[in-house]
């Protein structure tokens, strides 16, 4: 258990928040590339509280700016894409990619009010079919050379979904190996050919054992940690009979994401993204190894489930999610269909909007939660003595990142340390974008 104030210290978003002020110190993802295909490429976003615009010109460049137009406080997100840039339909006042004011075109023939005029700006970035934005102070890190910012384009998808709680607790669910067992329990498995694109459907690597199977019989995972340059290593290990064993390796990278297997050929790196104190999104990046995604059967599947502008699951806390008696009884643990995002929505939604966590009573296999929450902490108050922190990194450093490894397999008499690393080593080595990586 925790204090009010010590829970506030790790959730709170707001400008002056501490735990604010440290996330605006790293890349945030801000929108997906898709969310632009339209005619009128132009989008509001909220970030940790704050309002801004996003938008791409007619040159093609993506940019951001605050949300209100400086004239006299107008959403800058109804403008119009004309003239080089954004224009305020309030009284035509036109800004640039840079926020540079073009025109204020009501003013008087001669008038130099538009020079002293300037919207606030910020970089932006496009990796992996994303958008990232960096709205803190000084230069913002480096892109570490991870898989998901590397891979070809056709190797990658990009996709995400709101949900209705504190980010701290929707990334947190990530931290949890031992939840799958149970939250995400299937009692019938189905046939893993039509299991393409669906985290826990496949069988794991090197096996034909499917995944649903080992989480539902092997329920207790001997869960390991280990401290790394970017964050953390998760290996849950369940011993199947003989000498095999189930090695599933994830990672947490420092300070809201994680890195976990989604098949033998593919992995996640998903973020969780505060768009104020009691709401966020989580933005995720699937990275194939073995061949080119199917994004159209990976974008319609996960359309079927949400709903556009906001990306809200149509199964959500307004109707149960979805919620079946008949279905928890004979079919899923939950009673809340086969989409496992569902399931960790329900559970990171129903503690509450800000989770209570003076109420809480951590157990040993939450070991990977309160070692993250004192890496929170520390780098929290290291950012108030203006100190750098975890993957507050130059160039130098994020070319020497890579992976980080991401395995879901079956160990036969090997050491799980050997296995992963081998595996992990043999799917980069028959991959042919990964081969080719010095």
């Amino acid at each position: 258990m925790m204090s009010k104030e010590q829970n506030d210290f790790i959730t709170r978003v707001g400008e002056q928040t501490p735990a604010g002020k440290l996330l605006r110190q790293y890349w945030q993802p801000v929108a997906l590339v898709d969310e632009f295909a339209g005619e009128r490429p132009v989008r509001a976003v909220r970030l940790m509280g704050q309002n801004f615009v996003v938008f791409r010109d007619e040159q093609g460049r993506y940019a951001m700016l605050d949300r209100d137009c400086p004239h006299r406080g107008a959403d800058l997100s109804f403008g119009r894409l004309e003239d080089g840039g954004l224009r305020c339909p309030f009284h035509g006042w036109l800004f640039d990619a840079s926020g540079t004011c073009l025109q204020t075109p009501a003013e008087p023939a001669g008038s130099k009010l538009c020079q002293r005029i300037k919207q606030k700006a910020y970089p932006v970035v496009e990796r992996s079919g994303m958008l990232f934005a960096f709205i803190g102070e000084g230069e913002p890190p480096a892109f570490p050379a991870f898989d998901c910012f590397v891979a070809p384009g056709e190797y990658t998808f990009a996709f995400k979904g709101l949900l209705e709680c504190n980010w701290l607790q929707a990334l947190e669910v990530g931290i949890d190996p031992a939840h799958a067992s149970f939250l995400h329990r299937f009692f019938e498995d189905e046939d893993v050919s039509e299991s393409y694109g669906r985290q826990f459907r496949g069988a794991s690597a090197d096996s034909a054992m499917p995944i649903t199977k080992v989480l539902r019989e092997f329920e207790c995972p001997e869960i390991s940690i280990a401290t790394t340059d970017y964050g953390m290593r998760l290996m849950a290990l369940r011993e199947l009979g003989g000498e095999q064993r189930h090695v599933r390796v994830t990672n947490v990278v420092f300070p809201q994401a994680f890195i976990i297997p989604m098949s033998a050929e593919m992995t996640i790196a998903q973020w969780h993204v505060p768009i104020d104190d009691t709401s966020c999104y989580w933005y995720a990046i699937f990275t194939s190894f073995t061949k080119p995604v199917n994004k159209q059967q990976m974008r319609d599947q996960r359309l079927a489930l949400y709903e556009l502008p906001d990306y809200r699951p149509r199964q959500n806390k307004h109707n149960d999610y979805g919620f079946n008696p008949y279905e928890q009884r004979n079919e899923t643990y939950t009673g809340m269909g086969s989409d496992i995002n569902v399931h960790d929505q329900w559970a990171v939604e129903s503690q509450g909007a800000i989770q209570d966590r003076t109420r809480e009573h951590l157990g040993t296999t939450d070991k990977g939660i309160i070692a993250f929450r004192k890496q929170l902490v520390e780098a929290i108050e290291a950012n108030q003595r203006g100190e750098k922190t975890l993957m507050m990194i130059d160039a130098a450093q994020a070319s020497a990142l890579s992976g980080p490894p991401s395995i879901d397999g079956v160990s036969d008499g090997l050491g799980a340390d050997e296995y992963w690393r081998g595996a992990d080593a043999m799917r980069r080595e028959e991959s042919e974008w990964a081969s080719q990586r010095k």
